[in-house]
């Protein structure tokens, strides 16, 4: 018996590193997500691979419970990052159902992005919530004790279509959001060639002393509910333009824009944790030559990323 699960992947347009401290942030699911492939067998192993988006296998192991943990299957290959970090949240998923993985029986498991896993579109939250929808446990507790971080990305991939999300007291708060921009035609995702860690953007911003965070949770906030309702292009490459400005200040670091891109007539803004992955950029398809000329080849339309 096969069963499947499917989570969208995640942008983050607004409250970057914020979101933590329990701003509001816009966020938006993809168009592209992962899936995860169930199927029982006999044995008492769980035969695990991962396919890229293009059907190539970038990872594979066998496991074998043992009580609420789980450890390399005899034969398997020397343990590392990645599968450390599978161990860990499957055990933190039994730990939250000590029914999951209790049949006598093994698993033949094949998780497929359908995104390149270099973009950050959210390779581990997609995963987090496929599991968690397979143990049947809540997927915003199995990031926290697995992964850690604000949960955006969690609530991304629960929902087909744009939301608000800030933690209160801790707690996810979803809202559905309206944002359909009429100037969408504008609007264009670029690769920066290069991932960035989630995990080492996080321990950045909490290191940092946010001296003038009050003032930071307000203007972002107001931003963030101005870009909802915003209707016009201008009015929101000028909020973009602040966002970056007031994230800048509080996390000690040039803007994207200044950086690489100071010649650029529209405007940029980074997407999650600054220095890789996407950034959201205006303009139109001929002037996204200017970032092709400069190697970045990766150039997605808006409603080619953004699900309908």
């Amino acid at each position: 018996m096969k069963t499947s699960f499917y989570s969208h992947g995640k942008l983050l347009l607004t409250a970057e590193y914020l979101v933590l401290d329990g701003v509001n942030a816009l966020a938006i699911p993809t168009k592209k997500g992962q899936w995860l492939i169930i199927e029982e067998c006999e044995g008492n192993q769980i035969t695990w691979q991962s396919l890229d988006n293009e059907g190539n296998c970038w990872f594979k192991t066998n496991l074998t419970p043992d009580g609420i943990t789980f450890q390399q299957a005899e034969g398997s290959t020397d343990k590392n990052d990645i599968e450390n970090t599978l161990i860990n949240i499957l055990t933190c998923a039994k730990e939250l159902n000590p029914d999951f993985l209790t049949k006598q029986n093994g698993y033949k498991i094949e998780s497929r992005l359908e995104f390149n896993r270099q973009w950050g579109l959210g390779s581990s939250s997609t995963l987090i919530n496929n599991i968690a929808q397979w143990a049947k446990v809540d997927a915003f507790t199995l990031l926290e004790k697995s992964f850690g971080g604000s949960g955006y990305d969690i609530a991304c991939a629960q929902h087909d279509s744009p939301i608000l999300y800030k933690r209160n007291e801790g707690k996810p708060v979803v809202t559905i959001a309206n944002f359909n921009p009429s100037f969408k035609e504008s609007l264009f995702f670029i690769y920066l060639n290069q991932k960035q860690d989630s995990k080492a953007s996080i321990k950045h911003y909490q290191s940092l002393p946010l001296k003038h965070f009050d003032q930071a949770e307000a203007a972002v906030n107001e931003i963030t509910s101005k870009i909802v309702n915003c209707s016009t292009l201008a009015e929101f490459t000028a909020l973009i333009d602040l966002h970056e400005e007031v994230i800048s200040k509080i996390i000690k670091t040039p803007t994207v824009k200044s950086r690489l891109f100071q010649d650029y007539k529209g405007s940029i803004k980074s997407l999650g944790g600054w220095g890789g992955d996407f950034i959201l950029v205006t303009g139109s398809t001929s002037e996204m030559s200017y970032f092709k000329e400069k190697g970045y080849l990766t150039i997605i339309p808006y409603s080619k990323m953004i699900l309908d």
